[in-house]
């Protein structure tokens, strides 16, 4: 007697399909549909007699279909495919979000006959998603740790008043998102954001970039620009990195939020500008006052509201909201399905001390974006530098104190920044969000420029 049983009823083969939840369809070797059960339909509004014998992108209009088509990439190679979520297009028009998987199919003796696919609709679980999202969404912020709900509920009163705000906090945490959305909920929203990083204006050109000139004001000045302060009128002019300012130009940038008035290098007359003014730093400003860095004056006329953002360690439960929002987008922008983080490479964003904070984890997700090529993202597609300090003592745990100051945090970001890059500036500024010459600059005040002179820092 044979081992094997009676192979199946072709009717019951097709009773079997229509029982299944998931919409299942076959393909031959040129993606021509061969079978379509009974969710496919219910789930497309494409019935099976209308779908038998098309091509399935003509049926299902996925946004895989033309670009990079996983049915076919299976039936090319023999390996069935990762979970996918895309988009179908339904016979009324509708755009329905699916996760699809495709594999091989062969016959019993092992001859190719062409590919299969099983989809099911996740519109229910997309809407919640979108709906907790909203929840935890102001402004294009993202959060739901205790402190960013605090923000969230602090925010439109600060944005109706039209007093100086400071925000500050270290670097790469979002404080122009917050500047951003303080000018969208204020009054001038209408008006321009003229967003300016005082850390990046070489020292001899800060005043001309602020106040504006006129022409032959000094050598090289060809014509008059207007200054940022002008370009702001009518709405928020945000200085960011304001404790890189020089002396000189803080008691001016003083005079002009006292009085509401610039006066253009090489001018006679002042002009009035109404603007408001938001300032943004990762420095601790009453240091720099104490250290004579800084004009007291200045500081307690920017200080009027303070709004501090916590870095990202100190908001961990943020992690998984911000890395799915950081997913989509880059899908959005690839024109893809947004990939997905394996729990170990969750577990190692949650793990992580992010130094460059929020912008760090949105590099780290680019990268691992591109090495995962769509798929799944496990640790090894992380940037080797996360995975290097992956484990590594926490800083606070390292010095012993959980409180440390903000000059003691922003010194110990330098070093882990610096050490994660082989000491490379150029590399620890773009993860920190600052030019190279504030990182130089940083170094030189924390006493870090020896420590990393044998190294080939660039």
């Amino acid at each position: 007697m044979s081992g094997h049983g009676p192979a199946p009823h072709p009717d019951l083969t097709g009773l079997i399909l229509d029982a299944i939840a998931e919409g299942v369809f076959t393909v031959d070797q040129d993606l021509i549909i061969t079978s379509f059960n009974r969710a496919a339909a219910q789930i497309t509004g494409v019935s099976a007699s209308e779908a038998l014998g098309r091509k399935c992108h003509q049926v299902l209009g996925s946004s895989v279909c033309q670009a990079a088509c996983p049915l076919r990439r299976s039936i090319q190679t023999g390996h069935p495919s990762d979970e996918l979520e895309v988009e179908l297009r339904a016979a009324d028009g509708r755009i329905i979000p699916a996760r699809i998987r495709t594999a091989v199919l062969r016959d019993a003796t092992g001859r190719l006959l062409g590919g299969v696919e099983t989809f099911r609709d996740i519109s229910a679980e997309r809407h919640l998603q979108k709906r907790i999202s909203a929840a935890y969404t102001f402004c294009d912020i993202k959060g739901k740790s205790a402190a960013m709900t605090r923000l969230f509920a602090v925010l439109p009163d600060v944005a109706a008043s039209r007093a100086s705000v400071l925000i500050s906090g270290e670097s790469g945490t979002g404080k122009e998102l917050v500047a951003r959305a303080l000018h969208d909920l204020s009054d001038c929203h209408e008006g321009p954001f003229v967003a300016v990083n005082c850390g990046a204006i070489p020292e001899a050109l800060v005043e001309s970039e602020l106040f504006g000139h006129l022409r032959g004001a000094f050598t090289g000045a060809q014509r008059q620009r207007v200054g940022r302060f002008a370009a702001a009128d009518g709405g928020t002019l945000f200085l960011d990195e304001i404790g890189e300012l020089p002396l000189a130009v803080q008691a001016k940038l003083l005079r002009a939020l006292d009085r509401g008035e610039i006066t253009p290098l090489g001018a006679d007359l002042a002009i009035r500008v109404r603007a408001r003014v938001v300032a943004a730093t990762n420095r601790d400003l009453e240091a720099e006052v104490a250290a004579g860095r800084f004009r007291s004056d200045l500081y307690y006329r920017l200080n009027v509201l303070q709004l501090r953002l916590p870095p990202l360690r100190q908001r961990r439960e943020d992690i998984p909201l911000l890395a799915g929002h950081f997913l989509e987008r880059l899908a959005a922008e690839r024109c893809e399905s947004p990939a997905r983080l394996s729990e170990s490479a969750m577990a190692l964003l949650l793990d992580h001390q992010w130094p460059g904070n929020v912008r760090e984890l949105e590099n780290a997700l680019e990268h691992a974006v591109v090495l995962a090529r769509g798929g799944t993202i496990e640790p090894r597609h992380l940037p080797e530098s996360l995975r290097r300090l992956h484990g590594a003592a926490r800083p606070a745990e390292a010095n012993g104190s959980a409180t440390l100051d903000l000059a003691q945090r922003e010194r110990q970001a330098l070093i882990m920044a610096l050490e994660a890059h082989g000491g490379h500036r150029a590399k620890a500024a773009a993860a920190l969000g600052v030019s190279t010459t504030t990182l130089w600059r940083k170094m030189k005040r924390f006493g870090l420029e020896d420590h990393f002179k044998k190294q080939r820092i660039l």
